[in-house]
Order: structure tokens, then C-alpha cells, then sequence
């Protein structure tokens, strides 16, 4: 199946809180698990950057497991970051160390020049140009640097795209079930990451399937 581009941002409101209130649990809290098993021991103290952060889920779901890390969150969609505040105030003991940032990939300003953690969760889908996500995890990461980029793949028909969107999101409003599926479709094989991050010059990074659904990108910049 041939991949099909929807929009880069998700700014719509309605679109935003909907994502927002999702039930992701079970993907979402497997993340810091999995970053736990990949990275052995990861640091204690970290500043991890979390590129297209949308409404925080993620971000704060590492924050809970890593009491040490602070993070430098951004998105380019204003009605995201609004849903990620929301959620950071219900979470004070949390809310000091993630810092909200808008911006896009072509051009963010980032109040460092290198991070110890690069995190990344369901952005890569929504480029129309892949090496966006990658160039610029070469530009903010040092030797050393933790990349940890997951994100959805691309199944082998829109049928199966509509299986995959009755058995995990049938419960959800239609509007997420119209974005998870349209995602689905935009989202790119393990073959085409694994291509793409040889042409970034990052081939030694792992792709591993992890679901029906999920792939995660994991290594260390060399």
C-alpha cells in the first residue's frame, strides 16, 4: 500500500482534545518500561529533549519513571501544547521539570545546543519529509546521546488499517478513529525507516517491531 500524507500539525481543537483524552495506557506506559530494558542502566540525571510532544502523555509518563530527568517538550501545534499544559497542572510534583516549547522541526530554538535523551513519540507519520525528525535529532544530539523514537507502521492494506483502528479505537470518538486510521496510512514500513536512517548516516540504530502496530527506533549516537 502506498503511503498516503495527511497535515503535519495537529491544531485543530476539537482534534487536540480528543487525542488528549484518549486511552493510549497501554502503549504509552510500556514506553519508560521498554526505555528501562533497552538501556541498561539508562542515567539518573538527564535533559532529554521530546520532539512533537503533543498533549505531554508521554512526556510525563518519563517523568514519573525518571525523577531525575528534566525535559525541553516541543510541538508545533499550539491547540497540542494547551492540552499538554492542562495536563501538567494536575501533575505538580512533575510539572517543574517538563518546560513547554512551540516549534517546528525546520527551525526550533531550543534553549541547548545537545541533549543526553532524544524521545520522540507519533510524530515521524506526520512528516511529509522524514529526515526532518532525523537531521534534527543529529543536530541536538553528542556522542553518547539516547535516541528513543516510536512511533506506528504502516500496514499492508487500508483493510487492514480499518481492523487495526475496530479492534483499538471502536471505543473512541469518530474523530480519533478518522485521525488513527488516516494515520495508519501515512505512516511509513520498518524497511523505509530503516532506509531513511541510512541516508541520515544513523544505519546503527535498532528498528524493531514491537506490536501489530508500533515500531520503536533505540540506540546511542556514535
Amino acid at each position: 500500500m502506498q503511503r498516503v500524507l495527511e497535515p503535519e500539525l495537529m491544531d485543530d481543537e476539537l482534534q487536540a482534545r480528543a487525542y488528549a483524552q484518549a486511552d493510549f495506557a497501554e502503549p504509552h506506559s510500556a514506553y519508560p518500561q521498554l526505555f528501562l530494558s533497552l538501556f541498561k542502566p539508562p542515567p539518573q540525571e538527564a535533559t532529554v529533549l521530546d520532539l512533537g510532544c503533543g498533549p505531554a502523555d508521554v512526556t510525563i509518563r518519563f517523568a514519573r519513571v525518571f525523577p531525575g530527568y528534566e525535559f525541553h517538550a516541543v510541538d508545533g501545534a499550539p491547540a497540542m501544547l494547551e492540552q499538554a499544559r492542562l495536563a501538567l497542572r494536575q501533575e505538580k510534583d512533575i510539572a517543574g521539570r517538563v518546560r513547554l516549547i512551540q516549534g517546528l522541526l525546520s527551525d526550533p530554538i531550543l534553549p541547548r545546543k545537545t541533549y543526553d535523551v532524544i524521545l520522540s513519540s507519533n510524530l515521524l507519520h506526520h512528516l511529509a519529509e522524514p529526515q526532518a525528525l532525523w537531521q534534527t535529532v543529529r543536530r541536538f544530539a553528542r556522542k553518547g546521546t539516547l535516541v528513543f523514537v516510536t512511533d506506528l507502521f504502516r500496514p499492508a492494506s487500508a483493510a487492514a488499517a480499518e481492523d487495526l483502528v475496530a479492534r483499538y479505537a471502536r471505543e473512541e470518538p469518530e474523530v480519533l478513529q478518522r485521525d488513527f486510521f488516516n494515520s495508519l496510512l501515512a505512516a511509513f514500513t520498518p524497511e523505509e525507516i530503516r532506509a531513511q536512517l541510512t541516508a541520515a548516516g544513523l544505519e546503527y540504530l535498532s528498528v524493531k517491531v514491537t506490536s501489530d502496530r508500533h515500531v520503536i527506533v533505540t540506540g546511542a549516537l556514535t
